[in-house]
């Protein structure tokens, strides 16, 4: 039998402008939370438009974690809205708005209401590395092989 050790949670500092409720996990399984539209009017997008999306939050992550800014995918399915820049990465020392980078892939004008969910938060822990300049690297079965080298279906 498995067994999982209780999920550590993080305090993270929050400002939220938006007068919306700040962003949540929707179920206990969830790794990202819904973020949603900070706008005073509903934004209209035309095939292939991109926008930048105000969400009202500001956010001081502990050094040593980033948070990650990903699409929605209902919104990708049933209006062809995505986020650009994929995933964008909210480092541990910005203080400013978080705003998502969106664009209608759908062939048809989308519109983006206030207080919409727009995209999904996670928040990771990252590393920061030294480098090492080599001579050489380890040889593996791989090697320089690149895109569909592997030729596995």
């Amino acid at each position: 039998m498995l067994s999982f050790a209780t999920v550590e949670k993080l305090s993270v500092k929050i400002i939220n402008q938006s007068g919306f409720s700040l962003p949540a996990y929707a179920t206990t399984g969830s790794a990202g939370m819904d973020i949603r539209a900070h706008l005073t009017e509903p934004i209209i997008l035309q095939p292939l438009q991109r926008t930048l999306v105000p969400t009202g939050l500001f956010i001081a992550l502990p050094e040593g974690f980033e948070a990650q800014i990903r699409p929605r995918s209902g919104l990708a399915i049933k209006q062809g809205l995505t986020c650009l820049n994929t995933p964008g990465t909210i480092d541990a020392d910005y203080r400013g708005e978080i705003k998502v980078i969106l664009i209608n892939l759908s062939n048809e004008e989308q519109t983006i209401q206030p207080g919409d969910r727009i995209a999904q938060m996670v928040i990771q822990q990252v590393s920061q590395i030294e480098w090492e300049v080599v001579a050489d690297l380890d040889a593996t079965e791989r090697g320089s092989g690149g895109f569909g080298h592997t030729g596995k279906i």
